[in-house]
């Protein structure tokens, strides 16, 4: 059953089941309303009756005549008795009526008050003393009239549900196929997109409903797919450019080296730049797999120092520092040691921060670096501050896209995994990060840790 199908199914139904419950309660309140509307009369009846026949005596005749003309043109003597303590009929032409019988006068006469039905008539007892004796009286209204109202009454509803429910499948088709065009409209604009045009995504209509929500969220799938893809392309890119090229040295300086005999220095010097190739291409294997496993989310809950990891860092980096003629300082401005204490998986942050300062120290145009570290709120902040390149306002918005790199890198050797690697890493480490910066100038990073974090 499709959409449509579905969507007039349930509103008939649903329909249907109201106006059924509706029907009850209007059928019940009416029946009930008439039935209490008929004992009330026939109520009336009785005492009008016991005083025509029991109180002549008693009234004057000027008031009983006044009765007399109410009874006679309200009651009918056929359906009214006046019954004695022996249960005899005294007055009025109600005999032989089988619903009368004993032990029915007898709940009258306990009762004082009582309406009573059959099958074809409704009745309505008093018991009244008199100082003739003590006597039941009862009056008698036929169904006839009662059945004939109730029957049309529910012809009316019958007529009025199945009319209603016509109407409403009819309205219900109309309005479905209205609520479903838009569904249609974008279900040819989906098969419309592969692969070659995933960002040019749906258009989205101007009506603010759930509708135009989904369709920017399937926008936003679309937007991630196309990312992805275009991450994929750049990484196949990436790949065979970043291996092609070592590969292709080695095998030409192998093939070169191989045509005579080489002496051997010139065996060592052949077989070093072979491995560092080999070195390099691993690397990027490891980086590049290091990356997928952080989607994973995975890592240990390690207690570590922060100022240790950035000394073991600088220490690291000591041969690229005095190849780029920079000069890095480290300035530690905390008083509460506390905060230089955090959890996580030290490799990894160690790694992060490692590409962070790195990059500082390859762009640094041989200006100086600053890292420092600072409380703030109660919490730790690293700032890596270079005085170098800097990052073009178009590209910064990009820097943390893997294997995207800046327009003005130059000579500088880079894989464009690094900011990427260390964006998963902080993120995962509850770490805040800004980056700031201006061609010429430099660029300013600011790491928040995040205090629920720190031990």
């Amino acid at each position: 059953m499709n959409l449509r199908n579905r969507l007039t199914t349930y509103t008939t139904t649903v329909f249907g089941i109201v106006f059924i419950v509706t029907s009850f309660i209007i059928f019940w309140a009416f029946y009930n309303k008439s039935e209490r509307t008929v004992y009330s009369e026939l109520k009336n009846n009785a005492w009008l009756t016991a005083i025509y026949y029991l109180e002549k005596d008693e009234l004057p005749a000027a008031e009983h005549s006044s009765i007399a003309t109410q009874f006679k043109a309200t009651v009918l003597s056929p359906n009214v008795a006046v019954v004695d303590s022996s249960n005899l009929v005294q007055y009025g032409k109600l005999v032989k009526d089988a619903t009368l019988t004993p032990t029915l006068l007898n709940q009258i006469r306990k009762e004082r008050n009582k309406p009573f039905s059959s099958q074809d008539a409704f009745y309505y007892g008093i018991y009244y003393p008199d100082n003739q004796g003590n006597f039941v009286v009862i009056t008698k209204s036929d169904k006839t009239e009662f059945l004939g109202q109730i029957h049309n009454l529910l012809f009316i509803l019958t007529a009025v549900l199945l009319g209603g429910l016509l109407i409403i499948y009819l309205l219900s088709r109309y309005i479905s196929n209205l609520a479903y065009q838009p569904i249609r409209h974008i279900a040819q604009q989906v098969n419309q997109i592969d692969y070659t045009n995933l960002e040019q995504g749906i258009e989205v209509p101007d009506t603010k409903d759930e509708l135009a929500d989904l369709i920017q969220t399937y926008n936003n799938l679309l937007t991630r797919l196309s990312n992805g893809y275009m991450v994929q392309k750049n990484f196949i890119n990436y790949v065979s450019h970043e291996f092609k090229t070592p590969l292709t040295v080695m095998a030409g300086t192998l093939e070169v080296f191989a045509q005579k005999d080489r002496t051997p220095e010139e065996y060592r010097k052949v077989s070093q730049q072979a491995l560092e190739g080999i070195y390099n291409l691993e690397d990027i294997l490891n980086n590049l797999l290091l990356l997928a496993g952080l989607n994973q989310s995975n890592y240990y809950n390690d207690t570590f120092r922060i100022d240790e990891v950035i000394w073991d860092i600088y220490d690291a980096l000591q041969d690229k520092i005095q190849l780029n003629k920079t000069r890095v300082t480290i300035d530690i401005q905390v008083s509460n040691y506390s905060l230089l204490e955090y959890k996580g998986n030290q490799i990894l942050f160690y790694l992060a921060l490692y590409n962070l300062i790195e990059n500082a120290v390859k762009y640094s145009d041989s200006q100086p670096i600053e890292v420092l570290l600072q409380s703030k709120n109660q919490q730790l902040e690293i700032v890596i501050q270079d005085h170098g390149k800097g990052i073009a306002t178009e590209d910064l918005q990009h820097i943390t896209e893997t294997f995207y790199r800046g327009n003005n890198v130059d000579e500088v050797k880079g894989s464009g995994i690094g900011l990427s690697l260390a964006s998963k890493i902080l993120a995962q480490h509850h770490i805040a990060y800004t980056i700031t910066s201006a061609l010429g100038k430099g660029t300013r990073i600011t790491l928040l840790f995040n205090a629920k974090q720190a031990i």
